[in-house]
């Protein structure tokens, strides 16, 4: 095919998924021409799983986003039907919210707000091979097309050598029917990139009207709901209601009669699939003790009828699906509209990135999100944002921006992936955070607010809201330091209805908040000079006396954990020279190649007594 030159561009995004989208926003908006390419732009935003941001941990990514300047979190509140704070009977630490989002709305609406972006440039074509060329990257299309770009973002989904498995059927294709991008799979493995196959899958969708929700539990949205977004004015609304129900022995039964039809039993399917979100066939096998399993009925938009089956997930035959399906209550006469399916594909070792998500032996060349080995739209977007900041940084002569574990999730995921590396799809969740009383979503813009303004995405106005809200955070813990509340009858009936013990005298209104058991409002009534203030400012103020002890103890560890981290390692070292290492270490080290000793320090096979060793030289080479 003859080829022509299309065009150039500071930075080319291939893939307009939920990495796609932040990658090329981030790049656009900091100033660069940039171009995103999309196999089907009826694809850009898509959400060919679950109908729903946030969620356990997932909620904290989407917060951390906006905060820096993303677009997710200002999306989801747009589009939100349902909004829920997850694990409100456990602590500020893993509070989490989950919104249920129209997928369609979402998806035209991001499509939108590429179209509108100054210096973005949105292109249905597919990208079928990359190479190095003097200057940048050399990206052709099916039809010919080839465009230089000086930085690539590789955000491709689960497109890349996509395959699709329904029982013993298997064909190539994307997700949601689109076509795979299968050429561009053998361009990245020529160009050396160390590409492997993982899996994963999505539930059937029923048809609302073949649901009996009298045998389900119904699940309604939170009475007050909270935005993603900082910038958000109006809470979200809640539209639709979600449902519960459960499987059972009969269920089981099917499943185990019909295993060997699995194609993840019966061997057709190399890729790992996810430990944390696994097929339901898996779930029968590896709970077998397990008499039911939860699922969720849950809306895939206002203006559908098609309903999500969150728990689900399944490679049966179809007619396997169809007889377990009516053996769960309320959907004895549920009628399939799609099929569930497990789709694998071809992703990267994420080792083989630096903290900036550019690719350590590729100068100019980022990935982001499953193609980094990651699972989940909020993973994904993550990871988007930061590779579009960094690529923007590096066209423009900047040094790169990388998140650390003691200031965000973010910053937790990328070096979870980048130093440990992943051996099925990398899901966030809050137990992966060491830090995680200090990194909670409420406070998602005190931590990375100003990063976002220093590196561009944002504005002055936001800016001077943030300061404004700062501002009153720190006069109202002025004012409940120094504000006294008499002891009275009234006060102590309130106490002790809260659960906690009577005053036999007046105390500061701050001593009363340290108590578990007595918030805010508990003190409402005895509080005659309390401001007119957001919920917001009250939130921090309360938690900061509640927990002040154990944040302040994280704080701290978060400290010697960046006075670690900011002893660089040489990217030129050669470990194998270095006496005083074991073998292992060598071999760990000389692979990932740590930029610095806490990165050194994460390293599996990699124990204290190499990095005492590895210190010690670093030292002496300093002195040198």
């Amino acid at each position: 095919m003859e080829k022509y030159n299309a065009g150039k561009y500071d930075i080319a995004v291939i893939g307009a998924g939920h990495a796609g989208i932040e990658s090329a926003l981030a790049a656009a908006r900091l100033g660069c021409t940039t171009a995103v390419f999309a196999i089907n732009l009826d694809s850009v935003g898509n959400m060919p799983c679950n109908p729903s941001i946030g969620g356990t941990s997932k909620g904290h990514l989407v917060r951390e986003l906006d905060a820096l300047g993303g677009e997710m979190g200002k999306a989801a509140d747009k589009y939100s039907i349902q909004s829920r704070m997850l694990n409100l009977g456990k602590g500020p630490a893993v509070h989490s919210l989950r919104a249920q989002i129209d997928r369609r709305d979402y998806s035209k609406g991001m499509k939108h707000t590429l179209e509108l972006q100054e210096n973005l440039d949105l292109r249905q074509a597919e990208i079928t091979a990359i190479e190095k060329r003097e200057g940048g990257w050399l990206l052709t299309t099916r039809l010919g097309a080839e465009y230089l770009a000086k930085a690539v973002i590789l955000a491709t989904g689960t497109f890349l050598g996509g395959k699709i498995y329904i029982g013993e059927a298997a064909y190539e294709s994307g997700p949601d029917g689109m076509f795979p991008a299968t050429e561009l799979a053998e361009s990245l493995k020529a160009l050396g990139l160390p590409l492997r196959r993982f899996k994963t899958g999505t539930p059937s969708r029923v048809n609302r009207r073949s649901v009996d929700f009298s045998k389900t539990e119904i699940q309604l949205g939170d009475e007050r709901t909270v935005p993603f977004s900082f910038e958000t004015e109006a809470r979200p609304e809640n539209k639709a209601a979600c449902y519960i129900t459960y499987t059972n022995e009969k269920t089981k039964e099917v499943i185990l009669r019909n295993l060997h039809r699995s194609p993840m039993y019966s061997g057709k399917i190399d890729g790992k699939g996810p430990r944390y979100c696994p097929s339901f066939e898996d779930k029968i096998v590896r709970f077998a003790d397990k008499e039911r399993h939860q699922l969720f009925i849950e809306p895939c938009g206002l203006e559908t009828e098609e309903m999500y089956l969150q728990g689900l997930s399944s490679s049966l035959p179809e007619e396997v699906q169809l007889e377990f399906l009516h053996t769960i209550p309320g959907l004895e006469n549920a009628q399939v509209m799609r099929t569930a399916y497990a789709i694998e594909y071809d992703c990267v070792d994420p080792t083989a990135l630096k903290a900036s998500l550019e690719f350590k032996d590729f100068d100019g060349l980022f990935g982001a999100g499953q193609f980094n080995g990651s699972s989940g739209y909020e993973e994904a977007a993550a990871q988007g944002l930061v590779a579009g900041i960094n690529a923007a940084r590096l066209v423009q002569g900047k040094s790169a921006i990388t998140l650390d574990r003691g200031g965000s999730y973010i910053g937790t995921l990328i070096d979870d992936l980048v130093t440990k590396g992943c051996s099925d799809p990398y899901r966030m969740m809050t137990s992966r955070s060491e830090y995680r009383l200090v990194l909670r979503q409420d406070n998602a813009d005190i931590r990375l607010t100003p990063l976002g303004y220093e590196i561009g995405l944002i504005s002055e106005e936001r800016y001077d809201r943030f300061l404004e809200k700062q501002a009153q955070i720190a006069a109202e813990r002025q004012r409940i330091e120094e504000k006294s509340i008499p002891l009275s009858p009234a006060l102590n009936e309130a106490l002790e209805a809260c659960g906690t013990a009577p005053l036999a005298k007046g105390c500061k209104m701050i001593e009363l908040l340290k108590r578990p058991q007595v918030t805010y409002e508990t003190l409402a009534a005895f509080d005659d000079e309390r401001p007119e203030l957001p919920y917001e400012v009250f939130e921090q103020v309360e938690i900061s006396v509640k927990y002040e002890g154990y944040i302040t103890r994280q704080e701290q560890q978060i400290k010697e954990m960046r006075r670690i981290e900011a002893k660089q390692i040489p990217a030129d070292i050669d470990y194998s020279a270095l006496k005083g290492l074991r073998l292992e270490a060598i071999e760990k080290l000389s692979k990932i190649r740590p930029e610095n000793l806490g990165q050194a320090g994460r390293i599996s096979g990699v124990n204290p007594a190499d990095i005492a060793a590895l210190n010690i030289i670093l030292e002496s080479m300093n002195n040198d």
